[in-house]
């Protein structure tokens, strides 16, 4: 039978049946580089990928992406394993939204352990306002001690905030930490017990933390521990696309102190 007869009896158009498909070069010249971010950053979908192109100079669509991540079958796991690296009281809290920078800091824990059981802590400190991880300090014990001396540090390198968030622990309402906050017109906000919701800015780094990093690393010292934590808190500030300010990373790299002492 004939190409004009088939189509007749078919009812399509004879240009299907002619039709050539055609490479897109943009989506094949963004493939490897889409394949390989993916790899990188396993806890990434499509969207933050396609953010981490733009910033590369690659003017590419998230749907562009998205048609390259379902031909290629990538997706985001609910859970990875862990693996080992190569080598050795009130309710003001929620109505004060951070204006500016250095408006408003908050603080708090996440806490993990090293392959040998023994556990450790990380302090981490944001700047509501910029989302920038100020400072993540990481030691086997913190006391209220440690607190005020990387807050010191801090407030030389940073500036002096206006508001502290927090919520009750015990290192942060200690009598000795809250006089000398109040000796340099800090004033603190605590949440309300068990409303961890109240200090959502740092729960939620802790979150990005926990599911990009802490989740998917074994650590075997302390050290190691504050190296790749620290590594990847600069990769958060400085590469890592955030959509609370526009789909960009906090800060730009230039404009990264180096606060490593602070974090050994």
């Amino acid at each position: 039978m004939s190409e004009r007869r088939a189509c007749v009896v078919l009812q399509q158009p004879r240009t299907t049946q002619r039709y050539e498909v055609r490479p897109d070069v943009l989506t094949e010249h963004i493939r490897p580089r889409v394949i390989e971010l993916a790899k990188e950053y396993g806890r990434y979908g499509y969207r933050r990928v396609t953010d981490l192109l733009n910033m590369e100079g690659i003017s590419v669509g998230k749907d562009r992406v998205y048609t390259i991540w379902r031909e290629e079958g990538l997706k985001v796991p609910e859970k990875q394993p862990k693996r080992s690296r190569l080598w050795i009281n009130n309710g003001s809290c929620i109505r004060l939204a951070p204006t500016h920078r250095n408006h408003v800091w908050s603080y708090d824990f996440v806490f993990e352990r090293t392959r040998d059981g023994r556990s450790f802590k990380v302090l981490n400190i944001i700047d509501e306002f910029t989302r920038e991880c100020l400072c993540s300090l990481v030691k086997r014990k913190i006391s209220s001690q440690d607190v005020i001396l990387t807050l010191a540090d801090l407030f030389l390198q940073r500036g002096i905030p206006e508001y502290i968030r927090s919520d009750n622990g015990p290192e942060f309402i200690a009598k000795n930490l809250v006089k000398w906050l109040k000796g340099l017109n800090v004033k603190t906000l605590f949440i309300e017990p068990g409303s961890p919701w109240e200090n959502g800015y740092v729960e939620s780094f802790n979150g990005k933390m926990r599911d990009e990093l802490l989740n998917g690393e074994w650590f075997y010292t302390l050290i190691e521990a504050q190296v790749i934590i620290e590594r990847w808190r600069r990769h958060y500030n400085t590469k890592r696309p955030h959509s609370s300010v526009g789909r960009r990373p906090p800060v730009l790299e230039t404009l990264q102190p180096n606060l490593e002492l602070l974090a050994m």
